[in-house]
Protein backbone atom coordinates (compact mmCIF):
# COMPACT_ATOMS: atom_id res chain seq x y z
CA UNK A 1 0.00 0.00 0.00
CA UNK A 2 2.81 2.42 0.88
CA UNK A 3 4.48 1.81 -2.47
CA UNK A 4 1.20 2.40 -4.25
CA UNK A 5 0.63 5.68 -2.38
CA UNK A 6 4.19 6.75 -3.17
CA UNK A 7 3.55 5.95 -6.83
CA UNK A 8 0.38 8.07 -6.79
CA UNK A 9 2.25 10.94 -5.15
CA UNK A 10 4.96 10.78 -7.81
CA UNK A 11 2.35 10.80 -10.56
CA UNK A 12 0.57 13.76 -8.96
CA UNK A 13 3.86 15.65 -8.54
CA UNK A 14 4.82 15.00 -12.17
CA UNK A 15 1.40 16.14 -13.40
CA UNK A 16 1.59 19.29 -11.26
CA UNK A 17 5.04 20.09 -12.65
CA UNK A 18 3.89 19.62 -16.25
CA UNK A 19 0.96 22.00 -15.72
CA UNK A 20 3.26 24.51 -13.99
CA UNK A 21 5.89 24.27 -16.74
CA UNK A 22 3.30 24.80 -19.48
CA UNK A 23 2.18 28.02 -17.81
CA UNK A 24 5.55 29.71 -17.42
CA UNK A 25 7.83 31.47 -19.89
CA UNK A 26 11.46 31.09 -20.83
CA UNK A 27 13.57 33.52 -22.85
CA UNK A 28 16.30 32.14 -25.11
CA UNK A 29 18.98 34.61 -26.20
CA UNK A 30 20.99 34.27 -29.40
CA UNK A 31 23.48 36.45 -31.24
CA UNK A 32 23.43 36.25 -35.04
CA UNK A 33 26.66 37.37 -36.68
CA UNK A 34 26.98 38.08 -40.39
CA UNK A 35 29.29 40.28 -42.44
CA UNK A 36 26.29 41.29 -44.57
CA UNK A 37 24.61 43.03 -41.62
CA UNK A 38 25.24 46.79 -41.93
CA UNK A 39 27.23 48.30 -39.08
CA UNK A 40 24.34 50.62 -38.20
CA UNK A 41 22.24 47.52 -37.35
CA UNK A 42 24.88 46.11 -35.00
CA UNK A 43 23.22 45.45 -31.64
CA UNK A 44 19.66 45.56 -32.98
CA UNK A 45 17.35 43.41 -30.82
CA UNK A 46 14.61 41.20 -32.26
CA UNK A 47 12.09 39.33 -30.11
CA UNK A 48 10.23 36.44 -31.72
CA UNK A 49 6.79 35.41 -30.46
CA UNK A 50 5.46 32.31 -32.19
CA UNK A 51 2.67 29.74 -31.97
CA UNK A 52 0.72 31.31 -29.13
CA UNK A 53 -2.36 29.22 -30.02
CA UNK A 54 -4.49 31.33 -27.65
CA UNK A 55 -2.46 30.20 -24.63
CA UNK A 56 -2.71 32.67 -21.76
CA UNK A 57 0.21 33.90 -19.70
CA UNK A 58 -1.30 36.11 -17.02
CA UNK A 59 -4.52 38.09 -17.22
CA UNK A 60 -4.65 39.94 -20.52
CA UNK A 61 -1.32 38.26 -21.38
CA UNK A 62 0.39 40.42 -18.72
CA UNK A 63 3.24 37.96 -18.12
CA UNK A 64 3.93 37.57 -21.83
CA UNK A 65 3.82 41.31 -22.41
CA UNK A 66 6.21 42.01 -19.54
CA UNK A 67 8.60 39.27 -20.68
CA UNK A 68 8.78 40.82 -24.14
CA UNK A 69 9.08 44.34 -22.72
CA UNK A 70 11.94 43.19 -20.52
CA UNK A 71 13.99 42.38 -23.62
CA UNK A 72 13.72 46.01 -24.83
CA UNK A 73 13.18 44.95 -28.47
CA UNK A 74 13.63 47.09 -31.55
CA UNK A 75 11.47 44.70 -33.60
CA UNK A 76 8.95 42.04 -32.62
CA UNK A 77 8.32 39.16 -35.04
CA UNK A 78 5.05 37.20 -34.87
CA UNK A 79 5.78 34.07 -36.91
CA UNK A 80 2.35 32.51 -37.23
CA UNK A 81 -0.31 30.61 -35.28
CA UNK A 82 -0.96 33.42 -32.85
CA UNK A 83 -4.55 32.10 -32.93
CA UNK A 84 -5.78 28.50 -32.85
CA UNK A 85 -8.22 27.25 -35.47
CA UNK A 86 -9.85 24.86 -32.99
CA UNK A 87 -10.90 27.65 -30.59
CA UNK A 88 -10.82 30.79 -32.69
CA UNK A 89 -11.29 33.94 -30.58
CA UNK A 90 -9.70 36.90 -32.32
CA UNK A 91 -10.52 39.43 -29.60
CA UNK A 92 -8.69 37.36 -26.99
CA UNK A 93 -5.78 36.78 -29.35
CA UNK A 94 -5.39 40.50 -29.95
CA UNK A 95 -4.90 41.26 -26.24
CA UNK A 96 -1.13 41.32 -26.54
CA UNK A 97 -0.88 43.12 -29.87
CA UNK A 98 -1.59 46.70 -28.81
CA UNK A 99 1.00 46.35 -26.06
CA UNK A 100 3.57 45.07 -28.54
CA UNK A 101 3.00 47.89 -31.03
CA UNK A 102 3.47 50.34 -28.18
CA UNK A 103 6.99 49.11 -27.51
CA UNK A 104 8.46 48.22 -30.94
CA UNK A 105 7.84 47.77 -34.66
CA UNK A 106 5.84 44.55 -35.06
CA UNK A 107 5.93 42.27 -38.12
CA UNK A 108 3.62 39.31 -38.75
CA UNK A 109 3.18 36.34 -41.08
CA UNK A 110 0.43 33.74 -41.19
CA UNK A 111 0.71 30.22 -39.88
CA UNK A 112 -1.32 27.20 -40.89
CA UNK A 113 -3.88 27.84 -38.13
CA UNK A 114 -4.75 31.29 -39.41
CA UNK A 115 -5.26 29.82 -42.88
CA UNK A 116 -7.34 26.94 -41.47
CA UNK A 117 -9.86 29.35 -39.93
CA UNK A 118 -10.72 30.77 -43.38
CA UNK A 119 -10.63 34.14 -41.60
CA UNK A 120 -7.24 35.39 -42.80
CA UNK A 121 -8.67 38.67 -44.08
CA UNK A 122 -10.35 39.39 -40.74
CA UNK A 123 -7.19 38.52 -38.82
CA UNK A 124 -4.81 40.52 -40.98
CA UNK A 125 -7.15 43.52 -41.06
CA UNK A 126 -7.32 43.58 -37.26
CA UNK A 127 -3.54 43.35 -37.03
CA UNK A 128 -3.00 46.10 -39.59
CA UNK A 129 -5.46 48.37 -37.78
CA UNK A 130 -3.48 47.76 -34.59
CA UNK A 131 -0.30 48.97 -36.28
CA UNK A 132 1.28 45.63 -37.18
CA UNK A 133 3.22 45.25 -40.44
CA UNK A 134 1.46 42.29 -42.07
CA UNK A 135 3.74 40.64 -44.64
CA UNK A 136 1.95 38.48 -47.18
CA UNK A 137 4.60 37.58 -49.74
CA UNK A 138 5.94 41.09 -49.29
CA UNK A 139 9.06 42.85 -48.04
CA UNK A 140 9.58 46.09 -46.20
CA UNK A 141 12.82 48.06 -46.19
CA UNK A 142 13.79 49.43 -42.78
CA UNK A 143 16.54 51.94 -42.19
CA UNK A 144 19.09 52.67 -39.51
CA UNK A 145 21.58 55.46 -40.04
CA UNK A 146 22.52 55.50 -43.72
CA UNK A 147 21.82 51.78 -44.26
CA UNK A 148 18.79 49.59 -44.78
CA UNK A 149 17.85 45.94 -44.53
CA UNK A 150 14.79 44.10 -45.84
CA UNK A 151 12.26 42.29 -43.68
CA UNK A 152 10.25 39.89 -45.83
CA UNK A 153 7.42 37.56 -44.97
CA UNK A 154 5.56 34.77 -46.73
CA UNK A 155 2.16 33.15 -46.31
CA UNK A 156 1.96 29.67 -44.86
CA UNK A 157 1.98 27.00 -47.61
CA UNK A 158 -1.48 25.83 -46.57
CA UNK A 159 -2.65 28.91 -48.50
CA UNK A 160 -1.70 27.17 -51.73
CA UNK A 161 -3.01 23.70 -50.95
CA UNK A 162 -4.60 22.09 -53.99
CA UNK A 163 -2.78 24.37 -56.42
CA UNK A 164 0.89 23.52 -55.90
CA UNK A 165 3.14 21.61 -53.54
CA UNK A 166 4.66 23.07 -50.39
CA UNK A 167 8.14 23.44 -51.89
CA UNK A 168 6.90 25.17 -55.04
CA UNK A 169 4.57 27.45 -53.08
CA UNK A 170 7.38 28.48 -50.74
CA UNK A 171 9.77 29.19 -53.59
CA UNK A 172 7.22 31.28 -55.50
CA UNK A 173 6.22 33.16 -52.33
CA UNK A 174 9.84 34.09 -51.60
CA UNK A 175 10.38 35.18 -55.20
CA UNK A 176 7.32 37.42 -54.95
CA UNK A 177 8.29 38.79 -51.53
CA UNK A 178 11.84 39.68 -52.51
CA UNK A 179 11.20 40.84 -56.08
CA UNK A 180 11.85 44.49 -55.22
CA UNK A 181 14.61 43.95 -52.66
CA UNK A 182 17.88 45.42 -53.98
CA UNK A 183 20.54 42.84 -54.81
CA UNK A 184 22.93 42.30 -51.93
CA UNK A 185 20.69 43.84 -49.26
CA UNK A 186 20.68 41.88 -46.01
CA UNK A 187 17.28 40.20 -45.84
CA UNK A 188 15.41 38.68 -42.92
CA UNK A 189 12.58 36.30 -43.82
CA UNK A 190 9.63 35.47 -41.59
CA UNK A 191 8.31 32.06 -42.64
CA UNK A 192 6.25 29.82 -40.38
CA UNK A 193 7.62 26.42 -41.38
CA UNK A 194 11.17 25.29 -40.52
CA UNK A 195 10.93 22.16 -42.66
CA UNK A 196 11.34 24.41 -45.70
CA UNK A 197 14.89 25.25 -44.59
CA UNK A 198 16.37 23.73 -47.74
CA UNK A 199 14.32 26.10 -49.90
CA UNK A 200 15.30 29.13 -47.81
CA UNK A 201 18.96 28.15 -48.15
CA UNK A 202 18.68 27.44 -51.89
CA UNK A 203 17.35 30.98 -52.33
CA UNK A 204 20.23 32.42 -50.31
CA UNK A 205 18.14 34.16 -47.64
CA UNK A 206 20.64 35.29 -44.97
CA UNK A 207 18.39 34.97 -41.89
CA UNK A 208 15.05 33.22 -41.38
CA UNK A 209 12.71 33.09 -38.37
CA UNK A 210 10.32 30.11 -38.09
CA UNK A 211 8.12 28.35 -35.53
CA UNK A 212 5.47 25.67 -36.19
CA UNK A 213 7.34 22.68 -34.71
CA UNK A 214 6.43 23.39 -31.05
CA UNK A 215 9.88 22.20 -30.06
CA UNK A 216 8.87 18.67 -30.98
CA UNK A 217 6.11 18.83 -28.30
CA UNK A 218 8.05 16.45 -26.02
CA UNK A 219 11.74 17.18 -25.46
CA UNK A 220 13.88 14.10 -24.80
CA UNK A 221 17.17 14.87 -23.01
CA UNK A 222 20.21 14.52 -25.29
CA UNK A 223 17.91 13.66 -28.21
CA UNK A 224 15.61 16.64 -28.89
CA UNK A 225 12.01 16.81 -30.02
CA UNK A 226 9.78 13.76 -30.31
CA UNK A 227 7.40 14.76 -33.11
CA UNK A 228 6.47 17.80 -35.14
CA UNK A 229 4.06 18.58 -37.99
CA UNK A 230 5.70 18.33 -41.38
CA UNK A 231 8.72 16.45 -40.02
CA UNK A 232 7.28 13.45 -38.20
CA UNK A 233 9.11 11.50 -35.50
CA UNK A 234 12.44 12.69 -34.09
CA UNK A 235 12.55 15.85 -36.21
CA UNK A 236 15.79 17.76 -36.69
CA UNK A 237 14.41 21.29 -36.95
CA UNK A 238 12.49 22.09 -33.77
CA UNK A 239 14.50 24.75 -31.92
CA UNK A 240 17.74 26.72 -31.88
CA UNK A 241 19.82 28.16 -34.71
CA UNK A 242 20.72 26.09 -37.76
CA UNK A 243 23.06 26.94 -40.62
CA UNK A 244 23.17 25.83 -44.24
CA UNK A 245 25.35 27.61 -46.76
CA UNK A 246 24.89 31.32 -46.22
CA UNK A 247 21.54 30.93 -44.44
CA UNK A 248 20.85 30.92 -40.71
CA UNK A 249 17.49 29.64 -39.43
CA UNK A 250 16.16 30.63 -36.00
CA UNK A 251 13.41 28.31 -34.73
CA UNK A 252 11.22 29.18 -31.78
CA UNK A 253 9.71 26.36 -29.73
CA UNK A 254 6.67 28.61 -29.43
CA UNK A 255 4.30 29.22 -26.56
CA UNK A 256 1.06 27.29 -26.88
CA UNK A 257 -0.41 23.95 -27.84
CA UNK A 258 -3.02 22.79 -30.30
CA UNK A 259 -4.25 19.23 -30.77
CA UNK A 260 -1.83 17.91 -28.14
CA UNK A 261 -2.83 19.92 -25.06
CA UNK A 262 0.43 19.83 -23.08
CA UNK A 263 4.18 20.05 -23.61
CA UNK A 264 6.65 17.83 -21.78
CA UNK A 265 10.13 19.07 -20.78
CA UNK A 266 9.49 21.85 -23.29
CA UNK A 267 8.92 25.17 -21.55
CA UNK A 268 7.08 27.80 -23.64
CA UNK A 269 9.71 30.01 -25.26
CA UNK A 270 10.27 33.58 -26.38
CA UNK A 271 13.34 34.03 -28.58
CA UNK A 272 15.53 37.13 -28.35
CA UNK A 273 18.09 37.70 -31.12
CA UNK A 274 20.77 40.38 -31.22
CA UNK A 275 22.27 41.18 -34.62
CA UNK A 276 26.04 41.51 -34.82
CA UNK A 277 27.76 43.04 -37.83
CA UNK A 278 31.04 41.33 -38.74
CA UNK A 279 32.11 44.24 -40.95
Amino acid sequence: MKKFLLFLLLIAAAAAYIVYDNGRLSVTDYTVSDNRIPESFDGLKIVQVSDVHDAEFGGGQADLIEAVRGENPDYIFLTGDFIDSNRYDLERSMAMVSAFTGMAEVFYVTGNHEVATNEVDEITSALSEAGVHVLRNQAMMVGSGNSSIAIAGIDDPLTGVGTEGEDAFTRHAIEQATAEVPQGMFTILLAHRPEQFGTYADMDIPLVFSGHAHGGQVRIPFVGGLNSPGQGWFPELTSGIHGQGGTQLVISRGLGNSQVPLRLLNTPEIVSVTLQSDN
